[in-house]
């Protein structure tokens, strides 16, 4: 069995439609909405902590009018090993509005412990920022841009009344929109990983930046890290998390890389004589899978080529 095979076999075990449960149900049973995009800490003395958010019906495509989307960031606590989650923090829009910056959606969120406490990225969809010089036309009414703000404090609870300060944002039109933050090492240094969007959302790249022992962005960042498949994937991947394998045997220091993908940004409509096939589109990715070895996220494999995990 080869390396491919071995790390195909290991994700599909993680990651087991039929084996896994609702810890945290939407506001509502129908199309559109969802509890998630975030990600799952344990703390020292055993409890874990899950952050995510309520995203209700909408489309990003033409602003709040068609929805309320992002509608609150949440953190809840388990006690019980997972049995059970219960919620001790909760964010409105307003509530991560950043002086003349009002939040229109909250989007992708990471929670980390540090030696200096807690600390959350969330991204969130703005108004008050506005398009590039010369493309301000293509900003539709009613839309915002994405960008990702931090929040610390000493402890997770604390995180409630902490300053919401701006982390990372972009002026460049290809990758104007940064959202969906999570964390990872690149040769030896901690990192944000972000996906970005172009000014004509088009498409959806992934990238990274390094933070600095504070946890604020340090230097510029390398938005292309791990850029659109050619197949399934070639309107988007975004990668959503990296999980470092035990080592067994030869140890290669292999983490796991999950993202998601489509093959168009608005669903198509098939040939009647097309292999029906998942094409994947906004709101509706598949899942793909990746590798890294050691810790050199410059030199990510892509392991979904022509097809979905």
């Amino acid at each position: 069995m080869t390396l491919v095979d071995r790390l195909t076999r290991l994700a599909s075990l993680l990651i087991d439609q039929q084996r896994a449960r609702v810890i945290v149900p939407p506001l509502r049973s129908s199309q559109g909405y969802w509890f998630g995009g975030g990600n799952l800490i344990e703390d020292a003395a055993g409890s874990l902590w899950l952050v995510g958010r309520y995203r209700n019906q909408g489309d990003s495509r033409t602003g709040l009018g068609a929805g309320q989307r992002g509608l609150e960031l949440a953190i809840f606590r388990s006690d019980d090993f997972g049995d059970s989650f219960q919620k001790v923090l909760s964010f409105s829009k307003r509530d991560l509005n950043v002086d003349s910056r009002e939040v229109l959606s909250i989007e992708g969120s990471a929670l980390r412990l540090t030696e200096r406490g807690a600390e959350l990225f969330v991204s969130t969809e703005k108004s008050g920022i506005g398009y590039p010089e010369g493309l301000e036309s293509y900003l539709k009414p009613g839309t915002g841009v994405w960008t990702i703000d931090r929040i610390a404090a000493d402890s997770i609870k604390l995180l409630a009344d902490a300053t919401v300060a701006p982390a990372l944002e972009s002026s460049d039109p290809r990758f104007v929109h940064i959202k969906d933050p999570f964390f990872g090492r690149h040769r030896g240094h901690d990192y944000l990983l972000f996906c970005s969007h172009p000014f004509s959302w088009t498409s959806s790249n992934t990238g990274y930046v390094r933070l600095s022992a504070e946890g604020f962005v340090d230097g510029e960042p390398r938005f292309d890290c791990f850029p659109r498949g050619f197949t399934w994937d070639v309107a988007m991947t975004r990668a959503t998390s990296l999980v470092p394998l035990p080592a067994v045997g030869k140890d290669l220091g292999i983490q796991l890389v999950f993202y998601d993908g489509g093959e168009c940004v608005r669903d198509l409509d098939e040939h009647h004589s097309a292999v029906s096939r998942p094409r994947g589109y906004s709101c509706e990715e598949l899942g793909g899978l990746a590798f890294v070895t050691g810790d050199d996220l410059d030199n990510l494999q892509r392991i979904s080529i022509n097809e979905p995990a």
